[in-house]
């Protein structure tokens, strides 16, 4: 269970003055935002690090009162309302820079010019596009591998069980948030999300697009069967989502405006909005983050199509969910969730830019190896991409209907281009039911078999 933070003391250090005088340096010590490694704590965690001989709810005083200086009012939530503030830690502001250079749509083109060959970039993005889908789904709790999960996007069989729904849900919801990119958020979009993705995985639990009513009793559990969020009361609920929905499409980058936020702290505070609201008997979360997305897409970070960021909220989910509770249980403070997911998507940019890079110097040795063994000149530019791809690790297994779909092409194109790498003993196939499965053979025996 998680440690509420004591009462507030209004004046910590008129009190320290007069009780502790010997120790105010100590207590100086704690009077900071954040602790020396940049860390926003919540009483929770922070309570290890306060020296035994201090007061607790002094100490935690010193730190409130520090913050409460940084904090801005950011917008109001629940019923009846909260404020949420929030400051920018370091990790807020980094991501912040993280997006701004490596994710938005002029990043992307850098990128491709760089590689200089766009099929190829567009391949490997397609590939990646699938991620947040299926890491979403397992994060929820679907029990499906994710090579697994990845064959059945890719070769667009009918799901068979409930965990197979979910995932080809989430992916449609994913599609349909850069769809609707373009639309103004309002209720009516958000029942949408939550329709496309959750229907006919089981419709009497889920009750797609459906808000809950007020005889609905939600509420949000951790993995001990704890509550730990009751969620505002139904009554009211889609007036507090339009008012949600007013403030996400009032414009705040206005850099002459005192209320400038990034896009990315918007997108992040609309995600845990919807958490913190709750608007559906289930699949809340799942709608959450397709919003996050949603928002990005808006506002041209177009990158974010390729990074999955519940990949790595799934890596720890209690710490995920513990973001919620310490914004609630500590004044509505925002900068708990926000620095939180902050530091997931700057490690998840991160792994973004590290899968290019493997890419773009895989792609260069490999297109030397081609270039002096004279089997460059034998390929066309279709099956230079597949191979590159495949060679790059980031498909192991091809069909015709993915390569149509990757490549933009007819399926007999695409079935042509994946028996010609055959036919030049770079790929191997194999049947399973009435379909072709196309591998790379390992490059040893390409090389060995190519070398004079």
């Amino acid at each position: 269970m998680i440690k509420l933070p004591p009462p507030i003391v209004t004046n910590p250090f008129e009190l320290i003055m007069k009780k502790y005088p010997a120790l105010t340096g100590e207590y100086l010590k704690l009077y900071a935002p954040v602790d020396d490694k940049g860390r926003y704590q919540h009483y929770d965690t922070l309570r290890f690090r306060i020296p035994a001989k201090l007061d607790h709810s002094l100490a935690w005083s010193v730190v409130k009162s520090s913050r409460r200086l940084q904090l801005s009012d950011i917008m109001s939530l629940g019923a009846p309302p909260h404020v949420g503030r929030l400051l920018l830690t370091p990790a807020i502001q980094m991501a912040i820079s993280e997006s701004d250079r490596h994710t938005t749509a002029a990043a992307l083109e850098w990128m491709s010019s760089k590689i200089g060959e766009q099929k190829h970039i567009q391949y490997l993005l397609k590939d990646l596009i699938e991620d947040e889908a299926i890491s979403s789904s397992q994060l929820e709790g679907a029990a499906t591998t994710t090579k697994v999960a990845k064959d059945l996007l890719k070769r667009q069989r009918g799901p068979r069980t409930p965990d197979e729904k979910m995932i080809i849900g989430n992916f449609r919801m994913m599609q349909c948030a850069w769809r609707s990119r373009n639309t103004p958020l309002s209720a009516e979009l958000i029942a949408e999300l939550h329709q496309v993705g959750v229907e006919n995985i089981d419709d009497d639990h889920y009750r797609p697009g459906t808000f809950r009513s007020v005889g609905d009793n939600v509420v949000v559990e951790d993995g001990d069967g704890n509550v730990v969020h009751t969620p505002p009361t139904a009554e009211g609920l889609e007036e507090r989502l339009n008012k949600l929905a007013e403030w996400i499409n009032t414009n705040h980058t206005d850099i002459t405006n005192k209320t400038y936020l990034h896009p990315l702290i918007k997108a992040i505070i609309l995600h845990f909005s919807i958490g913190y609201e709750h608007p559906f008997h289930d699949g809340n979360g799942r709608v959450a983050r397709s919003l996050f997305y949603w928002y990005l897409f808006k506002h041209d970070f177009a990158a974010f199509r390729y990074i999955a960021i519940s990949t790595l909220l799934k890596s720890a989910p209690t710490r995920y969910g513990k973001s919620y509770v310490y914004t609630e249980t500590d004044e509505m403070d925002l900068t708990y969730f926000v620095d939180y997911q902050c530091r997931i998507i700057a490690r998840a940019i991160s792994d973004f830019k590290a899968a290019y890079e493997e890419t773009l110097e895989g792609m260069n040795k490999f297109n030397l190896f081609l270039y002096e063994s004279g089997l460059f000149g034998k390929l066309n530019d279709k099956q230079k991409t597949v191979l590159q791809v495949a060679k790059s690790g980031r498909a192991l297994e091809f069909t015709a209907t993915a390569v149509k779909d990757n490549l933009g092409c007819s399926y007999n194109t695409a079935a042509a281009v994946l028996n010609g790498l055959v036919d030049h003993n770079l790929f191997q196939k194999r049947k399973e039911g009435r379909e072709w499965i196309y591998t790379m053979i390992p490059a040893s025996q390409i090389i060995k078999h190519w070398s004079p």
